[in-house]
């Protein structure tokens, strides 16, 4: 018997199948995805709220303390410090950082008092102690308060370990592209 009839050699054309359905596979999820893009979902991969998919809804309203949002940060020192610590991924804001979702706990004109935690017109904010130092041990400097601006609103995440306005101060109205709805989140 003949090494050639033992070992066959398959057609070259039998691994095609496969690769043809990994092809197609992957055309479909990269269209889903750019669909999904299109109509305002993201992806949020940081613990400050539920890790997961996520909506941009168009605000036909003027914004309210309680709206959970998606908001760009300003070109300011806090993003490039924002970025060079990994609080901000990549994404579609200016700078290419991506936006955070954050809930509005301040307007315009009211006063934000920073001491061990956050309170607003004198009323202490629940769940916003401010820690020292952020996971990796660095140094975090509180934003030292006052009133809110014009055209300005202050952010907060209930989560303890969340970058926010307790760091970064005040944030542009401009810079809110919407509210933030959950489609499939996850909460650790």
């Amino acid at each position: 018997m003949s090494t050639e009839t033992l070992y066959k050699r398959r057609p070259k054309s039998a691994g095609r199948p496969v690769a043809f359905i990994l092809l197609g596979a992957l055309l479909c999820l990269t269209a889903v995805l750019a669909a999904g893009f299109g109509a305002g979902i993201r992806i949020n991969t940081t613990p400050s709220e539920p890790l997961g998919l996520w909506r941009i809804v168009q605000i036909n309203r003027p914004v309210e303390i309680g709206d959970l949002v998606f908001v760009c940060m300003p070109d300011s020192t806090e993003r490039e410090e924002g970025k060079s610590r990994g609080y901000l991924r990549w994404g579609i804001c200016p700078g290419g950082t991506g936006p955070l979702i954050k809930e509005v706990v301040a307007m315009a004109g009211q006063q934000v008092a920073i001491d061990t935690s956050v309170s607003i017109d004198g009323v202490r904010l629940d769940r916003s102690l401010l820690v020292k130092r952020d996971g990796l041990g660095r140094p975090l400097r509180p934003y030292l308060g006052g009133i809110v601006p014009a055209g300005r609103v202050f952010l907060h995440s209930p989560f303890e370990g969340s970058w926010d306005s307790r760091y970064f101060g005040p944030v542009p109205v401009s810079g809110i592209l919407g509210r933030a709805r959950e489609v499939l989140t996850y909460a650790p």
